[in-house]
């Protein structure tokens, strides 16, 4: 007996019933979001991250009213003897600075977000699994926006949660020698939320610089060399009597400097930039990182 299958057989019935709906943009985020969520290693750094960045700005907090102690008693912290009323004066410089003071931790911060940030894109490689990801959706600049996407997301949740966390637990402390302050204070609310829009913007960063290296431990160590050693670097430059080329012209440009003018304090002048504009000077960094690496990820094989 021959059996005739019509075209309306093969796609409606069992045999060759297709899906709905070809593969788009939003099940290419459900799929890195599945695959962000089930890597051990994401969890354990966002816990290194939150446990990094509160338990460094409370030791720091800590540090500084210990420091306030020692000048209220007459003492410097070395043992030399300062004038009366000088602990107030210590008082006040360090309430002003309470909410960066809690947020000290971030300095440790940036260098775990960047390891997640090169994560996110060289581990797929590292493993081949980034041609199982291509096969699946053939459409790159939809696979990189979804992985950008999915890990900016992440990045800013946990960044905005770690900094009022820190915050708060700082702020715990410094209440102790009546040194703290709250969110209604003057630019403080933008200071905590900028120190989480900070970590997001180290991660991107350092997302933008895997997806162009490709290999992870190239990618942490360019990320580091380019938020923290250059950084530091920049502070063995000289200083305005040496001419015409010193550390003023350049610190303003250095992403670190840029970037932490959103969450560090204003009043000591360290800051060229404004808050945004250093922040806006950040994210261009950031941005032509990930331009960059969306270049390589079109144009290069996996």
């Amino acid at each position: 007996m021959t059996t005739t299958v019509t075209h309306e057989a093969l796609v409606g019935g069992a045999v060759g019933r297709q899906p709905p709906g070809r593969a788009g943009f939003v099940g290419a985020v459900r799929s890195e979001f599945t695959k962000i969520r089930s890597v051990r290693s994401t969890y354990w750094t966002l816990v290194a991250l939150v446990v990094g960045c509160v338990g460094i700005g409370a030791l720091f907090s800590w540090g500084q009213t210990q420091r306030l102690l020692s000048f209220e008693h007459g003492t410097a912290p070395r043992g030399g003897k300062v004038p009366p009323g000088f602990g107030e004066h210590i008082a006040n410089e360090i309430r002003s600075q309470a909410a960066s003071i809690s947020l000290f931790g971030l300095l440790i911060g940036q260098l775990i977000i960047i390891v997640l940030g090169a994560l996110a894109i060289t581990s797929e490689y590292s493993t081949g699994m980034i041609r199982t990801s291509l096969t699946a959706m053939p459409r790159r600049g939809t696979v990189f926006a979804a992985k950008g996407i999915v890990f900016g997301t992440v990045a800013l949740v946990v960044g905005l949660v770690t900094s009022f966390l820190a915050f708060f637990t700082g702020q715990a402390i410094l209440s102790s020698q009546h040194v703290s302050t709250t969110l209604g204070h003057h630019d403080v609310l933008r200071t905590v939320i900028g120190g989480g829009l900070f970590l997001a913007v180290c991660g991107l960063l350092s997302f933008g610089i895997g997806a162009m290296l490709r290999h992870t431990a190239g990618a942490i160590a360019a990320g580091i060399g380019l938020m923290f050693v250059l950084w530091i670097l920049s502070q063995f430059l000289p200083g305005p009597p040496s001419g015409w080329f010193g550390q003023e012209d350049i610190d303003k440009w250095i992403p670190f400097n840029a970037g932490s003018a959103i969450w560090e304090n204003q009043a000591n002048g360290l800051h060229p930039f404004s808050p945004w504009i250093g922040f806006a000077v950040f994210c261009c960094y950031a941005a032509v990182a990930i331009i960059g690496g969306l270049i390589v990820f079109l144009r290069r094989d996996a």
